[in-house]
């Protein structure tokens, strides 16, 4: 067999794999359309926190798994875009709090540009909820007080610390977890010098539920002074 023949066996076998792909991306079921739930804005707060509390609690009734799970986006200093997974530690009048190294890639674009966006998605309710604002230092006190309410493991990953640096091997990760282990245990209050605990403070906050008939009702909270205007957008 010939180069020529080799690569148009290679094509064709690229563009089997690729519509293979394609048909399972289409075959995907989206949520359980007999069992979402009816949002009326009507009902909504006049602020965007009680509406948040209400369908977290009601997503966990739900059963979604780690409802508290959402995607962090970031800006670089070039206005390049970056997002992440990571955990919400909390919702209060200040905003959403999350922690991480203030050494780490997210650190480092919070300090250079300290704006951001948070997402979460709810698939057993078909409803998603997107928050955009300015995203503040909680300060030393609340980031130590952060890591001590984490397990073991969440605060050996803490002591471990250089996230987002390149590792050298396998192996070195597991020599340095395995002390930050030994250390977590035996002194809970050990301290993580970078690790910082954020509060992203809103200025737009938007609820999505989605429809059986993609009339998809969204819900947008925009700040307005010290309150909020609520706006219908087409879905």
């Amino acid at each position: 067999m010939n180069d020529s023949e080799n690569t148009q066996e290679h094509d064709h076998g690229q563009d089997g794999a690729q519509e293979a792909f394609r048909a399972l991306l289409r075959d995907q079921p989206v949520w359980d359309m007999e069992r979402l739930p009816v949002f009326d804005p009507a009902t909504a707060p006049e602020e965007p926190l009680p509406l948040f509390r209400r369908w977290f609690t009601e997503a966990v009734a739900a059963g979604q798994p780690e409802p508290h799970t959402m995607t962090l986006a970031t800006a670089d200093e070039r206005g390049r875009p970056d997002v992440r997974t990571l955990m919400l530690h909390d919702a209060d009048s200040r905003g959403w709090h999350f922690a991480t190294h203030a050494t780490s890639r997210k650190g480092r674009q919070l300090a250079a540009r300290p704006e951001a966006a948070l997402g979460f998605y709810w698939p057993a309710q078909a409803r998603a909820v997107r928050i955009r604002g300015t995203v503040r230092d909680a300060g030393r006190e609340e980031s130590d007080a952060d890591l001590r309410v984490r397990s073991t493991g969440a605060l050996a990953s803490a002591l471990v610390g250089r996230q987002s640096e390149v590792l050298g091997s396998a192996e070195e990760l597991a020599r340095a977890s395995e002390a930050a282990w030994e250390r977590a245990r035996r002194d809970p209050a050990a301290e993580a010098a970078s690790w910082t605990a954020y509060v992203l403070v809103p200025d737009e906050v938007e609820f999505f539920q989605g429809d059986a008939r993609r009339r998809h009702v969204r819900l947008r909270y925009g700040r307005e002074g010290e309150g909020w205007v609520r706006e219908l957008l087409w879905p």
